[in-house]
């Protein structure tokens, strides 16, 4: 998958299949349909999206037609698409609590521009990620990997999680590159406590609240640790994640270079699903290759792979 053509990767036609039960089922109008469309145009939103933001249909109706579609097409053309992530956000209470409010930097154009060509095709990707996802009664954990330094995994990591938050789910941004972090530059976040603190102590994490992004919290790497790969492989990071996974609905890790450092395998190994990153003309295939070798040991589900052009 690239960021750049998204649209061209998703399933053929798949949101007309949408655009047609989400009118059949709620008796739609050519008006309410003209309505939709517009609204489409000028917010760069999918049918659905649309439809929701001037309220002709309902989360409620978007989620039982993509179960619908998903089951249909999965059995039509196995290997695709495997089920939808169309769930509602139920009353769950969140166990995180935010030590205060943070504002995401220019660099995260989603947060600021929602008509930005970059910022569709991330819409495009989310949609894509929602399709490949599992759903459960629990939360969806993507770790993104990369082979090595600036290649955009920690941006890519950071739109994403705002991208799922602006559809209304609650998502948690977790810093794992206890490293070179940087989730706290993208968010003008501190980063005095974070992930290493709360792995070498029995405190509750305290996460960030971001401004303009209600269902979005997140958790920086905090001061440098002199053990991460430990921390990360032992059983406490485990117990976080486990209960953020009945809090949360998506959990999106920013890890290390994996042909630096062990880490990111340890937290794919954790997450289970893995989206990878790399750069067109900068990264090198025989690095993607070890990788993707190395990967192979942790028997996580690779979702894609996403090319950046910067």
């Amino acid at each position: 998958m690239s960021v750049e053509a998204m649209e061209e990767d998703a399933p053929q036609g798949l949101e007309d299949l949408i655009k047609q039960a989400l009118i059949a089922r709620c008796s739609l109008t050519p008006e309410d349909v003209a309505s939709i469309m517009q609204a489409r145009s000028s917010l760069h939103l999918n049918f659905a999206e649309a439809a929701m933001h001037i309220g002709l249909v309902s989360r409620d109706d978007v989620d039982l037609v993509a179960d619908e579609i998903v089951m249909t097409e999965s059995q039509r053309r196995p290997g695709i698409i495997e089920t939808a992530l169309r769930r509602h956000a139920g009353t769950r209470i969140v166990a995180v609590r935010h030590s205060e409010i943070v504002s995401p930097s220019k660099r995260l154009i989603l947060a600021h521009d929602m008509v930005n060509e970059r910022s569709e095709r991330l819409r495009a990707l989310r949609t894509e990620l929602l399709l490949l996802n599992h759903a459960s009664g629990l939360a969806n954990v993507i770790a993104l990997l990369s082979p090595g330094s600036g290649e955009g995994r920690s941006q890519l990591c950071a739109e994403l999680a705002i991208a799922f938050a602006q559809l209304g789910r609650r998502t948690l941004l977790l810093d794992a590159d206890l490293r070179k972090p940087s989730q706290h530059l993208l968010f003008n976040a501190p980063n005095r406590w974070g992930l290493s603190q709360a792995l070498t102590s029995s405190e509750r994490p305290m996460t960030c609240g971001v401004e303009g992004l209600p269902h979005l919290s997140l958790l920086t790497a905090g001061t440098p640790v002199p053990n991460p790969l430990e921390l990360l492989s032992g059983d406490r990071v485990q117990r976080l994640l486990s209960d953020w996974r009945y809090d949360q609905e998506f959990i999106i890790i920013d890890t290390p270079p994996v042909s630096q450092y062990a880490d990111g395998l340890a937290m794919a190994m954790l997450a289970g699903k893995v989206l990878i990153i790399n750069r067109a003309q900068v990264t090198r295939h025989a690095d993607m290759k070890d990788m993707l070798r190395r990967l192979s040991t942790t028997q996580s589900q690779i979702l894609g792979a996403v090319i950046n052009h910067f």
